[in-house]
């Protein structure tokens, strides 16, 4: 199994194939050069249509005219509607429409950007609508998408996670080799291809468990990794949509095993709003919740395989 890995929208990007090669090679320099071109490009691709730190992007402009419906690319049009199916499978909890309430906590800039300013000057503000997904209106057809006056959309919690499982199918098809693709906490793998060992943990380089994900994704949402302080004390990135706030319940890092890591990320950043109920709600799924208190709750077969 061969790797190659860079850092990219925050995160490492790290892409595993199955060719025979020692774990510790990079690919065949041929080989190497497609994984490159194949999930650049993705990537670049679905930072135009989603990013919220580009103004050229569609997302950007969507938001910028609000109660106008907005030409956008295709992709824009289906990653905004996977994003209203994870908001309507996880009863709103994973909500597209929080992209103010992100701004409103100061996380308005590149994560590096946010944390080295003076907290004293970042004010967090409470005076935005509550979130509401059902208000977003897409035009297959026409290729539009609008969002209504005080609100905005924030892809987070589905784009990137989309563009795992994406990348590890686009890059069989280019190699010829089962593949493991993974953003950050976002993982996917494509292909007829072994059983992975993945390590899980809460903070990227940092001791964990080795699961193994034989298909599909498996994705990790945690309050205790992207977070900055402000005037009002430190925040982060997951939002309540009913309060509109960083979610303060009980659960700081949720970890899921699906079919998809699309499917992966929304349920794990939904456990995060969900809270005390998540276990519950979690119920058939396969996933790991880290409480506050450093309480450990698993569901479904998920199963720790190996101490790292």
């Amino acid at each position: 199994m061969s790797s190659v890995q860079w850092r990219d929208w925050s995160c490492t990007v790290r892409v595993v194939l199955a060719d025979g090669r020692d774990p510790h090679e990079a690919p065949a320099s041929d080989t190497a050069d497609r994984v490159h071109v194949v999930v650049r490009d993705l990537m670049r691709a679905v930072e135009l249509s989603v990013s919220r730190f580009r103004e050229d992007s569609d997302v950007s402009r969507v938001n910028d005219r609000p109660g106008v419906l907005v030409p956008v690319r295709p992709m824009t049009v289906s990653l905004v509607e996977l994003a209203l199916s994870a908001a309507s499978a996880t009863s709103g909890a994973c909500d597209p429409t929080v992209g103010l309430h992100v701004r409103a906590a100061g996380y308005d800039d590149d994560i590096g950007q946010v944390r080295r300013r003076d907290p004293a000057a970042v004010l967090p503000s409470l005076q935005v609508r509550r979130a509401d997904w059902t208000e977003v209106r897409v035009d297959p057809e026409l290729g539009r998408v609008g969002v209504p006056s005080g609100l905005a959309l924030d892809l987070g919690a589905t784009a990137k996670a989309w563009t795992a499982d994406e990348a590890a199918a686009r890059l069989v098809a280019a190699t010829g080799y089962p593949a493991l693709v993974a953003l950050g906490g976002d993982l996917a793998v494509a292909g007829d291809g072994p059983s992975w060992p993945v390590l899980v943990s809460e903070h990227e380089g940092r001791p964990g468990q080795v699961v193994t994900v034989t298909s599909g994704g498996l994705a990790t949402s945690s309050t205790a990794g992207r977070r900055w302080l402000t005037s009002a004390g430190e925040q982060h990135h997951l939002i309540d949509p009913a309060t509109g706030r960083p979610a303060r319940g009980p659960v700081r890092t949720a970890s899921v095993q699906a079919d998809s890591c699309l499917r992966a990320n929304a349920l794990a950043s939904a456990a995060i709003v969900w809270g005390a109920d998540a276990q519950e709600r979690l119920t058939g799924s396969t996933s790991r919740l880290v409480l506050t208190d450093g309480t450990v709750l698993t569901t479904g077969a998920w199963t720790e395989d190996v101490a790292a």
